[in-house]
């Protein structure tokens, strides 16, 4: 993955493998995209996505409108985290976890192919048995969605890993 790096990351017993990184950012079912409300205030978000490797951005879809846009449009520096495997370890008062954060750049008003591609890989992710039913119904509501892109400007990955 391009831009992983976890030099920052201040316990470094706690690194996330890229190789595991990567995988999380292809399996992970849903992300939270935070961004910053024209007000100043914080404002994060579970959406869906798809992680396009050969891009090395984040798609997401949305209506056409709404506050994560107009948050967007003030200000497109924003942040994505992925969860992977989680697990409260009670007796030694902690919780196994694995995570990817993203500083991204996002993007809106795509070129039409870009978004029906991207509607393509989101389709592969979460309906691949129906694929071309979802594609017809996307041509049908094209219209009314957009497609968000987060440039990964860079990555880090943190998890912990404690025998029970």
């Amino acid at each position: 993955m391009k831009h992983y790096n976890n030099q920052n990351i201040r316990r470094q017993d706690r690194l996330l493998e890229e190789p595991r990184a990567e995988e999380l950012l292809k399996s992970g079912e849903y992300g939270i995209l935070s961004m910053v409300t024209p007000e100043g205030e914080g404002y994060g978000i579970p959406l869906n996505y798809v992680w396009d490797e050969d891009l090395n951005s984040i798609y997401i879809h949305c209506a056409p409108e709404g506050k994560k846009l107009k948050c967007i449009a003030q200000n497109p520096n924003v942040s994505f985290t992925v969860v992977g495997r989680t697990k409260v370890v009670p007796d030694k008062f902690t919780t196994n976890y694995e995570s990817v954060v993203l500083a991204c750049t996002a993007r809106t008003h795509l070129p039409e192919d870009e978004r029906m591609a991207a509607l393509g890989l989101i389709l592969d992710k979460y309906a691949p048995e129906d694929k071309s039913i979802g594609l017809k119904y996307a041509q049908k509501s094209f219209h009314r969605t957009e497609i968000l892109r987060l440039d990964i400007v860079s990555a880090s990955g943190k998890c912990k890993r404690v025998h029970a």
